[in-house]
Parts: C-alpha cells; sequence; structure tokens
C-alpha cells in the first residue's frame, strides 16, 4: 500500500470512529488518491485537487469533492508540512432547488393511486400506500422508511427506532393511533405470506426482500403522471422528498398559526426530523411565503418590544 494510500486508510478509520459515515467522501478520496498516483504526485497542492475535482464529474458534486479533499489536506498537513489547502468557495454551492408543497388533494390523490397499483391481491399496493403515507405524516427521510426493521416498530407503544441515518445518530419517532392501526394492518396482510413472515424488514418485497430506492422512485414517478402531477414528457416534478418537506412546512404553520412559540419548538422539530443543526430546519421558512411572512411579523413584533 503506498503512502498516500495509507494516510486515506489511517483518516477514514479515525473519522468513521467519530460516527461518520463517510460513504461519497470515501469514495471520491479513493479516487483522488489514485488520480495522484496517476500523476506521479507525492504531495496534495491546490492545482491538482482542483484538476482532479472538475474531471470526469458534473458541476453539483464538485462542492462536495472539494470539501471532502479539504478536509482530508488538512489531515495530511500534519505529518507533510509542504500539503497545501486549497481555499473553500472555488465551487460555489448551487442554489437548494424550492420545494414542491402537497396540497391535501394532491397528497390524496397519491395516496389512492398507490392503493390502487396492481396486482389487485398481491401486497404491493398495501406496501406502496404505507412508505408513502408514512412519510406523509413523520417527514422521514425515504431511505429511513425503507431500512427500518421489524424490531424498529413498536406498534403497541406507537414508536419507531431510526436507524443509520444521514447523520449516523439513531433517534425515536412517535406515531399517532391511526398510523399505528394502519401499519398493524399491513404487518398482518404481511406476515399472511410465507417468505415474508420471515424476513426481518417491515416494509417487504413479494419474496420478503427489503425494498429498493429506485423501485420506489419508478412507482412514484409513474403514478405522478398518471394523476397530473407530472407531465407525461417531464423528467422532473415533485419529489418523494417533498413529502418531507411538506410535513416540516405544515408543523411550523400550524404552530404559527395557533400562537405557538416557534423558536422554542424549533429544536424539537429538528430533532424529530433527524437534523443536526437547527439552521437545517429553519430553511423551511424560505420554502413557504406564508411562513416567511408569519417570521417577519415575530421579528417585527420584537424590535417593537425591543425599542
Amino acid at each position: 500500500m503506498s503512502p498516500l494510500h495509507t494516510a486515506l486508510d489511517h483518516y477514514l478509520k479515525m473519522r468513521r470512529g467519530f460516527g461518520f459515515k463517510l460513504k461519497s467522501q470515501g469514495r471520491y478520496l479513493l479516487h483522488f488518491v489514485d488520480y495522484m498516483e496517476q500523476q506521479n504526485a507525492t504531495i496534495i497542492t491546490s492545482s491538482l485537487v482542483i484538476d482532479w475535482v472538475a474531471k470526469d464529474a458534473g458541476p453539483p458534486t464538485w462542492p462536495t469533492r472539494l470539501g471532502a479533499v479539504r478536509n482530508f489536506a488538512r489531515h495530511v498537513s500534519i505529518t507533510e508540512p509542504r500539503t497545501q489547502i486549497p481555499p473553500a468557495g472555488l465551487f460555489p454551492l448551487l442554489r437548494r432547488p424550492a420545494p414542491h408543497l402537497y396540497s391535501k388533494t394532491e397528497l390524496g390523490s397519491l395516496l389512492e393511486a398507490m392503493l390502487a397499483l396492481p396486482p389487485a391481491k398481491g401486497l404491493r399496493r398495501w406496501t406502496y400506500y404505507c412508505v408513502i403515507g408514512l412519510i406523509t405524516v413523520t417527514g422521514l427521510r425515504f431511505g429511513e422508511a425503507l431500512r427500518l426493521k421489524r424490531g424498529d416498530v413498536d406498534l403497541d407503544q406507537g414508536l419507531l427506532t431510526i436507524r443509520e441515518t444521514k447523520f449516523g445518530k439513531s433517534r425515536i419517532v412517535p406515531v399517532h393511533p391511526t398510523t399505528a392501526v394502519v401499519l398493524q394492518d399491513y404487518a398482518a396482510r404481511r406476515d399472511c405470506h410465507r417468505q415474508r413472515c420471515r424476513s426481518t424488514h417491515f416494509f417487504t418485497g413479494e419474496h420478503g426482500g427489503g425494498l429498493y430506492q429506485q423501485n420506489l422512485h419508478l412507482v412514484f414517478c409513474r403514478v405522478s403522471r398518471q394523476i397530473g402531477l407530472r407531465s407525461l414528457e417531464a423528467d422532473k416534478g415533485p419529489r418523494i422528498h417533498d413529502l418531507r418537506h411538506s410535513f416540516a412546512v405544515a408543523t411550523l404553520l400550524r404552530w404559527y398559526r395557533t400562537g405557538a412559540d416557534v423558536e422554542q419548538l424549533l429544536p424539537a422539530l429538528s430533532t424529530f426530523l433527524g437534523h443536526t443543526h437547527t439552521r437545517d430546519t429553519y430553511w423551511y421558512l424560505s420554502a413557504c411565503p406564508e411562513l416567511m411572512e408569519h417570521a417577519s411579523r415575530r421579528l417585527e413584533a420584537r424590535w417593537e418590544t425591543l425599542s
């Protein structure tokens, strides 16, 4: 193993020991070290990093690739002072796309369409109906919903244990009693089949395996076109992840409309959603004009009180 690969191996083990998954970053850094060796380079330089960042990759990935190498370069610079750490901001982040905020009518149509999926007597329709419904009422990331295991779902207590989250932290998510009833019904249907009954997954395919994210996306896109959320020719449109955005915005709106102290409640919503920083939850304020208006009114009232 070359010195660079040894340094990378040590770096990844150390960071992962602190709880960071570094899945995509690990792949990027392995490619970067391979690229350095192809160039017969032993010292990280800014020009080398910039050349690699834009090589065989689209602009959306450039900021992430740069950030991964900058962190690695800091680590390497401890033992190799000639290491250059490229400046941040060389490749600005692309603007986060505005989410689609689903109306109650759209959500109803989406769930009805999922429940009408073929085959008429199969589990498939119930599986996709429950996955989409659970994301809608809890704001889970769709990957978190698909990774649920039987032992993570306590329907007697109405609690979900969310593991393998985006930032490596587990959390407990309570569900409403009506949601628990729907999930209990799904579990009963699932366990009528011998293969599915043996599965460790909560949401299963027809033969007991876990659901693939790409299959969920394909079904969602097909159903979205069917009910008019997307045109037949459109490659882009409302996303599954926008169900999470809609849940967060609806929660904030409900708090504002009832006069709740949103500033005090926001950390609870951040924890519920699995955000590591409250600022990630504040972003939802900009996603809805009504939320921005509520927030600005609260700010104006505060300034008037202080003055």
